[in-house]
């Protein structure tokens, strides 16, 4: 009989520290937290409509979200969530039907991750 194992994924996110120093550098402490808090928000919600296009199979917004996604992670430091929206808007603007499946599971569990990890950061500033 074939022995079944359940593999846990797991990856870490890549969070640019120096970017977030940079922010509160600029903006001052109280400042920074309402734009990181802002940023959060936005991510959030872009991430919930992307994944509300993939799920309706709408190729064009998927790709829009994906592209706000990752140009607001991005400027906040969030590398890891920066890239896999980048690669499922790129999947979703091909309509490559079999890599989305794999980069949309890949991004809600990045995007939720990486969401976890700057608002703790952004909470002991």
């Amino acid at each position: 009989m074939a022995q079944i194992m359940a593999l846990a994924v797991s990856e870490p996110v890549r969070v640019d520290s120096r970017r977030l120093g940079d922010i509160v550098t600029e903006l001052g402490e109280t400042a920074a937290q309402n734009v990181i808090g802002l940023a959060l928000e936005q991510l959030a919600t872009a991430l919930t409509l992307a994944d509300n296009a993939i799920r309706a199979n709408n190729l064009p917004e998927a790709a829009r979200q994906c592209d706000l996604l990752a140009r607001l992670a991005w400027q906040i430091g969030l590398l890891s969530l920066a890239g896999v929206a980048m690669d499922l808007g790129f999947c979703a603007e091909r309509g490559q039907a079999v890599p989305i499946g794999a980069v949309h599971a890949r991004l809600m569990r990045v995007g939720n991750r990486s969401l976890t990890a700057i608002w703790d950061r952004s909470q002991l500033a």
